[in-house]
């Protein structure tokens, strides 16, 4: 059972949401700048939270985050109410471990109704890239790189292909104010500071399962990219892409991969009013610090998250820079015509041109 709910979560009259054990399963981003409270405070105050399922670190852990929990933990509550802001991309951490609550909580035979607190996808509704072809993470879910879709959108999806059969009730983004704050006002995790960061996190993601680091343990990750062993050079001999410039740059990583190592590398700015497909670039820039760099290497992770065998096969050299863009391109329309089927807002996905 699927239901689209358009008043706030406060307002709905569901007798679990108002008796029941509810469980709460959520990140910073489920802070209502109207009440001034988080999303938990609701059923703290009617007195029926019975559990809260948190990421494991602080909100600014410079480390890569999870919410742990296991398929016990939902036994024994009668509602489990989702918020947390996803960022676009199929690879962000929270948007996985909400994938693996609702794969278990459809092997159970009986267990919580699961409502979605919705909110707008930072990244817009820009498409970039293909749905997995071959296998992939466990909990991936089968989008395309950047999917264009919300939160609640992806979940119907996945239920969908699921063939769940436990109710899921998705709230509008539109209808508590949290749809008032800017995306990049609470950071959706660590690693997904900036106003810019989700619009690069399509590409730059990749870079975590390789030689060269995104940036992580920097103020600006995914903008920018860099090693110990890159040599200082002109941007100008790198590929380049519409809708965004790159400068040559160093930077010394305060955590993750080369923390307190001097790295070189490269900012990638994005132009006011452009748009800029961090996929395809990303997948140039690995194929010319491949072919530059011995260092550099194609691990079998990376292939794994990438999912896609005419990208594995470009990022190896076996074929040129246009096959993959025309493949790229055909994949991208097969991903619309299916993410309409489950829309829940006005505007629909689209791709660059």
């Amino acid at each position: 059972m699927f239901s689209f709910r358009t008043t706030p979560l406060g307002e709905q009259l569901d007798k679990v949401l108002l008796e029941g054990r509810v469980g709460c399963f959520c990140t910073q981003n489920c802070w209502d700048p109207q009440t001034g409270k988080y999303m938990y405070e609701l059923f703290s105050e009617r007195g029926n939270l019975a559990q809260i399922f948190t990421p494991r670190d602080t909100e600014l852990t410079p480390e890569t985050n999870h919410i742990e929990f296991s398929q016990e933990s939902l036994e024994g509550l009668d509602a489990l109410v989702v918020e947390i802001q996803d960022v676009g991309s199929r690879y962000f951490n929270y948007t996985r471990d909400v994938m693996q609550l609702l794969s278990w909580r459809a092997r159970m035979q009986e267990g919580p109704s699961i409502y979605i607190v919705d909110h707008l996808n930072p990244a817009g509704r820009i498409v970039e890239g293909s749905a997995p072809s071959v296998e992939s993470d466990i909990w991936t879910p089968k989008v395309a790189h950047r999917h264009a879709l919300t939160l609640g959108e992806l979940c119907n999806l996945y239920c969908n292909e699921l063939d769940a059969k436990f109710p899921l009730h998705v709230i509008s983004a539109l209808a508590h104010s949290s749809h008032q704050l800017l995306p990049w006002q609470i950071a959706p995790a660590s690693d997904i500071p900036g106003m810019f960061t989700c619009s690069l996190y399509s590409g730059g993601g990749l870079w975590n399962n390789t030689a060269i680091t995104p940036g992580i343990g920097t103020a600006r990750p995914y903008e920018y990219i860099g090693a110990p062993f890159i040599k200082p050079g002109k941007a100008s001999e790198l590929p380049g892409a519409d809708g965004a410039i790159l400068r040559s740059c160093s930077f010394t990583p305060a955590a993750g991969r080369y923390k307190g190592e001097r790295c070189y590398g490269f900012q990638i700015i994005l132009e006011p009013g452009g748009q800029y497909h961090s996929l395809l670039h990303t997948l140039q820039l690995m194929r010319y610090f491949a072919e530059h760099y011995s260092q550099f290497e194609i691990t079998p992770q990376l292939l794994v998250k990438v999912a896609d065998p005419v990208m594995a096969e470009y990022l190896k050299g076996g074929i040129t820079f246009d096959i993959v863009q025309e493949h790229v391109k055909i994949e991208e329309q097969k991903w619309i015509r299916k993410a309409k089927r489950y829309i829940l807002y006005d505007d629909a996905p689209y791709r660059i041109k």
